[in-house]
């Protein structure tokens, strides 16, 4: 026992250091007075530790406190993605005016946002169905009081309030879902459980049904259609760092929860196709399910964010319909289905959050989140438009940026896979999507600033991290080798 202990100890340190920090936080919260970035700085440093740790663990493959948490290639893959988001994160509250009204609260800020990169990591590590609910409601309650942190905003508020009371909701359909399928397979642990289904002649419909609850809580943290109503009102409400991360490692540790949860549970090992394609057990039929919520996000998101104004309530609608994109991927149920999403999650990171960026320094600098009030920023700040239309194009899915790359990856596999018609709606909606994204670049060059209007000048930190987002969105639409590469190996772990 003792030595079990410390091995899954050993394995621990990036989750180790997370929670350090999180208590030098609370520490320095106390000690230090009027010092508002502090806190800010010491969680840059615990991040950047973590990832250290986390690239030291490459290639290990193990599992931990009694098979409850596993480090192998593909948490590792997730996990370093995490910490990559969260170190822009930080350094995007930095410079975030909008929490400058709470600096007496950063200490707070801080700590909750190591305790949401807590739960995200524990996401995707889990293999057992009661530590993976543990997880997500790590990550949930940390993310509730983020959302409502500028709390004498109403929106603010009113987005918090929202999100408690939707994600309370989901989480109790999912924890009922978990206890149906553990009653009837007798087992929490993934692989137990699928081992219980195959050796089963039949299956029956309650099962199914649990798979659906547990699908709510997953696609309330992915916002997917139908799950989705929250999405635009926390986004618009929450501090644009919060809608940040919301958008990006928040999804990114769902894509990798409900990766492994379906890809352990439900596959039928003995059933490889001719093709390469996996078949699911006989008698679980979550693949159609998911196909028609892919397709359902991609149709509304679009859709829906034609009519928008407001940036963060566009990139909310734009990052829905991104998850009916990445969740083509997994109804694939191929290597190559599960390696596009990977690919399209790294390259979804930089783009998603360089928009965000963008986003933030012109509401610090013009007090606006109004797509209208962009007219002419063109002129006034053109660094910062043309790195905005980058990532935007890149959004969309235009070549030369990495967001066609993933695109054409995460398209060829499904056509590969038999999904034509869901091809057929993903290119549509990805037209579509062209309407929404071009109006902002049109507002920022089509249009003369006010004569009155001067230029925006911006800090070297601002441009230099600006860049850091920009250049891997350039670098990956031409090369991508090791990315890919990296994404096919953190999968073998499912002997795919």
């Amino acid at each position: 026992m003792i030595e079990q202990t410390l091995y899954s100890i050993s394995q621990f340190y990036p989750e180790i250091i997370i929670i350090l920090t999180l208590c030098v936080i609370i520490i320095a919260d106390l000690i230090i007075k009027n010092n508002k970035n502090t806190t800010g700085w010491i969680l840059l440093g615990g991040f950047v530790l973590s990832g250290i740790a986390i690239l030291l663990q490459t290639g290990q493959n193990g599992s931990m406190f009694y098979d409850m948490v596993v480090v192998d290639p593909f948490s590792v893959f997730f996990k370093l993605l995490l910490i990559l988001a969260g170190i822009f994160i930080v350094l995007f509250s930095l410079k975030n005016r909008e929490l400058d009204e709470y600096s007496s609260r950063k200490g707070e800020y801080y700590m909750l946002l190591s305790g949401m990169m807590l739960g995200m990591f524990m996401m995707v590590s889990s293999t057992n169905l009661l530590m993976i609910y543990i997880a997500f409601e790590i990550t949930s309650i940390s993310s509730y009081v983020l959302v409502g942190f500028t709390k004498k905003a109403t929106s603010s508020a009113e987005a918090s309030t929202k999100y408690i009371i939707y994600g309370a909701v989901s989480s109790g359909v999912m924890l009922y879902g978990i206890s149906v399928l553990i009653g009837f397979t007798g087992a929490a642990d993934l692989v137990a459980i699928n081992e219980a289904l195959l050796s089963r002649t039949d299956v029956p419909f309650i099962v199914n049904i649990s798979i659906l609850m547990i699908l709510v809580g997953m696609g309330f943290k992915i916002a997917v259609v139908p799950f989705h109503f929250w999405a635009p009102d926390v986004y618009e409400g929450a501090p644009i760092t919060i809608a940040a991360i919301l958008a990006v490692a928040s999804k990114t540790a769902a894509f990798g929860l409900l990766i492994r949860f379906f890809s352990v549970s439900f596959i039928d090992s003995e059933g490889v196709l001719e093709t390469g394609i996996w078949q699911t057990i006989e008698g679980v039929q979550w693949t159609t399910l998911l196909g028609g919520m892919a397709a359902l996000a991609m149709i509304v998101g679009n859709l829906t964010a034609l009519r928008q104004d407001n940036i963060k309530r566009m990139l909310a609608y734009s990052s829905i319909a991104h998850a009916g994109y990445l969740l083509m991927g997994v109804v694939i149920l191929a290597q190559e289905g599960l390696t596009s999403i990977m690919f399209y999650l790294v390259i979804y990171l930089f783009m998603n959050l360089g928009a965000f960026y963008v986003a933030m320094l012109f509401s610090n600098s013009i007090q606006t989140e109004s797509i209208e009030k962009y007219k002419g920023l063109g002129f006034r700040a053109p660094l910062e438009s043309i790195a905005l239309t980058i990532f935007l194009i890149s959004l969309t899915g235009l070549p030369p940026t990495g967001g066609f790359v993933a695109k054409l990856f995460i398209f060829s596999a499904a056509i590969s896979g038999g999904w034509i018609w869901l091809v057929t709606i993903a290119g549509i909606t990805t037209v579509i999507s062209l309407f929404y994204y071009i109006r902002v670049v049109r507002n920022m060059f089509f249009y003369k600033p006010e004569s009155d209007a001067g230029i925006i000048n911006f800090d070297l930190s601002s441009k230099t991290i600006l860049l850091i987002l920009l250049i891997p969105v350039l670098v990956f639409g031409v090369y991508f080798s090791p990315i890919l590469e990296f994404a096919k190996n953190s999968v073998q772990i499912f002997g795919m």
